[in-house]
């Protein structure tokens, strides 16, 4: 508003210094100021109450315009801003239509008014030359003109407020993506955790049954071989602590959101027997049918390890090369399992594209972070500093002890049965 009344200030003052009036003459400055004054203050409240501010601008403008003042410009100005404020900032979309069509309405019955009076005034124009009377060329001319000046700001003010709705949809809808997002997030979160409890539970389970089976060895054994329960109990005593680290590695990722639903564990399905690293070449072998090259390498020296730690391994491995068949466009990929001095490393490296634009959902990887989290282990993603291919590299500290489960209790005469913990 301020420029547009620095502008009317302006040329009020240069065309009445030229002498180049609009309608050949004139009121006093003062009054042209103070009109122009009147034409510009109404746009302040254009946004907020934008009908009205057409109105009283359109009312002004023919007032004005009968006073003969010596600028058009300006307050034509102020008409086009009032009549595309009402298109872009109106709610009521009905008043807004019909608001700019009375005012355009009126604007031309004004328009011919003025034309009729002027034909009775002596012809202004110089050696006209066109095929056209110069009265009607001088009508279409005007008509022509304010059918482009109105016409421009009732599709501009439209157009601005389809803009903004669609902006404020998009907006909408990124607000719903985000959340929906985070929702799916933290249901793979849900289900990965459900998943992994009910992985561990294979393991708590048997090693409970391992200790069932020792301890009830140990009470037959004692008085006859001291030594043998004595082994027997070290095996009950070193089968507990690994149970008890399983089960406070699965606690401390579990307790970490109190609001989890447990009744996500009834969409997972049923439950296989728990696989470990010797299952691995075989999972790696089944590449082949999905026309990847498949390589499996071991290095290091191999030891036990706690079962719940090599289900980890496999559910990594297994996750990782369904990436790679779904997203990477690969043609080879390596699995190298690294048996370290205290901790043990599992990478899968492939020659592909990466993850970039593949649509993927990234829950997989939420799943990989959530089984290397139970173990106190970290897993990196990303592109191989080649450039080309994309790496998993997850790690898993070993304890200073690991135990195996037995081939055989120690009592084998002795008959005793494991009862799985449920």
């Amino acid at each position: 508003m301020v420029a547009v009344l620095g502008g009317m200030v302006l040329l009020i003052v240069l065309v009445n210094s030229m002498g180049l009036l609009a309608f050949g003459t004139a009121p006093s400055i003062a009054e042209q100021l103070a009109w122009g004054t009147a034409l510009c203050l109404p746009l302040v409240a254009r946004r907020r109450f934008p009908v009205a501010v057409l109105v009283v601008v359109g009312a002004l403008f023919i007032a004005a315009q009968a006073r003969q003042i010596g600028d058009n410009t300006v307050p034509s100005l102020c008409v086009f801003l009032a009549c595309y404020s009402v298109g872009a900032w109106e709610q009521n979309r009905r008043a807004a239509r019909w608001s700019r069509v009375g005012v355009i309405i009126a604007m031309f019955v004004w328009l011919l008014v003025s034309t009729l009076e002027a034909a009775g005034q002596p012809s202004g124009y110089l050696r006209p030359a066109g095929p056209l009377d110069p009265v009607m060329a001088a009508v279409l001319h005007s008509f022509v003109i304010n059918i482009a000046f109105f016409g421009s700001a009732y599709f501009f003010g439209n157009m601005a407020w389809e803009t903004a709705r669609r902006r404020h949809e998009l907006e909408e809808r990124n607000a719903q993506l985000r959340c929906s997002q985070q929702e799916n997030l933290r249901g793979a979160v849900v289900a990965e955790r459900v998943r992994i409890a009910r992985d561990l539970h294979d393991v708590v389970a048997h090693s409970v049954s391992v200790m069932g089976i020792q301890a009830g060895a140990a009470r037959r054994v004692l008085d006859r071989d001291p030594v043998l329960a004595g082994e027997a109990l070290q095996t009950v005593e070193e089968t507990a602590r690994t149970a008890i680290g399983e089960l406070r590695g699965l606690l401390g990722v579990l307790r970490s959101d109190a609001e989890i639903d447990t009744r996500a564990s009834d969409e997972i399905g049923d439950h296989a027997a728990s696989p470990g690293l010797d299952d691995l070449p075989e999972l790696v072998s089944r590449m082949d049918s999905s026309g990847i090259v498949a390589h499996y390498g071991v290095y290091g020296e191999p030891r036990p390890v706690p079962d719940a730690l090599a289900l980890t391994v496999y559910r990594v491995v297994q996750e990782a090369l369904t990436n790679v068949v779904k997203h990477s466009g690969a043609q080879t990929v390596d699995v190298r399992v690294r048996f370290l001095a205290t901790a043990l490393e599992v990478e899968i490296v492939d020659d592909g594209y990466g993850r970039g634009g593949s649509g993927g959902s990234g829950l997989g990887q939420v799943g990989i972070r959530e089984r290397v989290a139970v173990h106190g282990g970290h897993v990196e993603f990303g592109r191989r500093d080649e450039g080309r291919g994309y790496r998993v590299r997850a790690s898993l500290p070993l304890g200073l002890r690991a135990v195996t489960r037995p081939q055989e209790p120690v009592d084998v005469a002795a008959g005793a049965e494991s009862e799985e913990v449920r």
